[in-house]
């Protein structure tokens, strides 16, 4: 099996690549940074978030485990003690293989022909470059609302409990094929109006964020902040592609929230 391990640059994580790499070559395991079949993430969640974008473009052929080495994450379900008995793992054991669902954003530009999609693991998020954010917003090509605000923010179900919830969004089973739509400071009045709660939309449904009198922004992808010019129009849905985690042993969600929220 090929592997490739990415690590978060501090010299703990950076100690335990080099050991894990070591161990899983002396398992016979091929390293490969290019195409790996498995790829170990050592560090936190910005760290599989890293290597979730490195191989964004082979998802449907590379599964993803996590080491933590800081805070627990809700990617990262191995600490620094359990190396050995993962090493052991992937390389004796066969992989539950479970498929989280993604976020396709696609940004249009008013020049035509020319257009840019991304994938986002936790969350993209629009605010204006300078003053309010002013968007028209559709679901299913029908329009739903005007948005005034700082911005709009489009979570994945494991991202809801990223940014997403920092805005009162909800959190999401990520067995649930859905994006989430959450408001950043809406301005609510008599004279603007948004629906003023979240929303949570299904796998079939695209939502269309068009721009009323700017059309520069500044967009996010998962840890990414782009400057995007020019910009017809931004339009999100839950992405044909997902990815793939390798599980070794069970790893409930409800649990993860529990341990990080209430009681870890």
């Amino acid at each position: 099996m090929k592997f490739a391990i990415t690590s978060k640059g501090d010299a703990k994580s950076n100690a335990l690549m080099h050991k894990m790499k070591s161990y899983l070559k002396d398992f016979n395991m091929e390293w490969d940074e290019e195409e790996p079949e498995i790829v170990i993430s050592v560090g936190g969640d910005g760290t599989l978030l890293y290597a979730f974008h490195r191989y964004s473009s082979r998802l449907s052929k590379t599964a993803f485990v996590g080491v933590h080495t800081g805070h627990l994450g809700f990617y990262a379900d191995w600490v620094p003690d359990e190396i050995e008995k993962l090493v052991i793992a992937i390389a004796k054991t066969p992989y539950q293989i479970i498929e989280y669902p993604l976020i396709e954003a696609i940004i249009r530009y008013k020049s035509g022909g020319r257009e840019t999609r991304y994938l986002a693991l936790n969350e993209s998020t629009v605010k204006s470059v300078d003053g309010t954010l002013v968007m028209d917003v559709e679901i299913r090509g029908q329009h739903f609302e005007i948005f005034r605000g700082d911005g709009l923010c489009l979570s994945t179900p494991s991202g809801s409990t990223a940014y997403n919830k920092a805005l009162g969004g909800a959190i999401i089973h990520p067995s649930l094929p859905s994006i989430q739509l959450a408001e950043m400071a809406s301005i609510n009045n008599r004279v603007f109006r948004t629906v003023g709660s979240p929303l949570i939309m299904p796998a079939h449904h695209t939502c269309m964020l068009k721009p009323v009198n700017r059309s520069d922004f500044l967009i996010t992808i998962d840890h990414l902040t782009l400057v995007h010019k020019d910009v017809k129009s931004i339009q999100y849905r839950v992405a044909d592609e997902k990815i793939r985690f390798a599980r070794f042993r069970p790893f409930p969600f409800w649990k993860r929230v529990h341990d990080s929220f209430i009681d870890g």
